[in-house]
């Protein structure tokens, strides 16, 4: 097969690591309404062969998404790499419109979650909170304008990246995204 006609389906499912596994379904399936889809438990690793005992849950995101995490009972605590700023690493998820985001933000705030946001992107209207392993978790909501946004960004993303690559200092061309932001500060 040619390696040009070769093309991904979609994600199988993205993994991360949790603290307490109990902990993490009962989150993700009250917290976000994820039906809890099947756990895999053994004491050896298939790929690697190695004894490393570990309880894998697999929940359902929607749409053929899967959220996947691992307890690894044996191993050193859990940590973030000291180098990359707590807000780079986390989970978008996209949810129907803003109605649905801000319902979802009152439901995880009525539950003693602590939510930053509503953040307007201008393309997307964002959420952030963190789940109990210290994930960080986005959900996301489309704007009414989307596509025509999209449009405005697609004819500019590769001279971004062009110019990124040569003075790694922060193009111009869609400063209007977040501009409304900055003003209301």
């Amino acid at each position: 097969m040619n390696a040009q006609t070769l093309k991904l389906d979609q994600i199988h499912h993205v993994a991360y690591r949790c603290k307490d596994a109990k902990e993490t379904v009962e989150f993700y399936t009250s917290m976000l309404n994820m039906d809890f889809v099947l756990a895999i438990a053994e004491d050896k690793v298939p790929s690697t062969h190695e004894p490393d005992p570990y309880m894998h849950l697999f929940l359902d995101a929607g749409n053929g998404n899967v959220l996947a995490f691992f307890e690894l009972p044996t191993k050193p605590e859990m940590g973030r790499d000291p180098n990359t700023p707590v807000w780079v690493q986390h989970i978008a998820f996209k949810v129907k419109d803003r109605d649905t985001l801000i319902g979802f933000k009152e439901h995880l705030e009525a539950n003693g979650v602590e939510v930053l946001g509503v953040t307007d992107h201008s393309i997307f209207h964002s959420i952030y909170f963190f789940d109990p392993n210290g994930h960080r978790v986005e959900l996301a909501c489309p704007d009414p304008k989307e596509e025509e946004m999209i449009k405005r960004l697609d004819a500019v993303k590769w001279d971004m990246l062009d110019e990124w690559t040569r003075t790694k200092k922060a193009p111009q061309h869609a400063a209007w995204l977040h501009a409304k932001e900055l003003d209301k500060k």
